[in-house]
């Protein structure tokens, strides 16, 4: 699996996690949110921060761009 998926606000409410505390997460980790916003953010970019939330949101997005079978 590539790690060069675009992750979007919609996989992280699919992740069940919440935008106010992903806001959080962003400024934590030094990335900007309102571009997340905007345009996503490639999943290799959220991986890097080795953080287990990152890894359960591109999980998400990875499974949206899986190839049917």
């Amino acid at each position: 699996m590539s790690s060069d998926v675009l992750v979007t606000i919609a996989h992280v409410r699919a992740a069940g996690l919440c935008v106010h505390g992903t806001r959080t997460w962003f400024a934590r980790h030094g990335l900007d949110f309102r571009a997340f916003l905007r345009e996503g953010v490639q999943a290799n970019v959220l991986l890097a921060t080795g953080d287990a939330m990152a890894l359960r949101v591109v999980e998400v997005a990875r499974r949206g761009h899986e190839e049917p079978r």
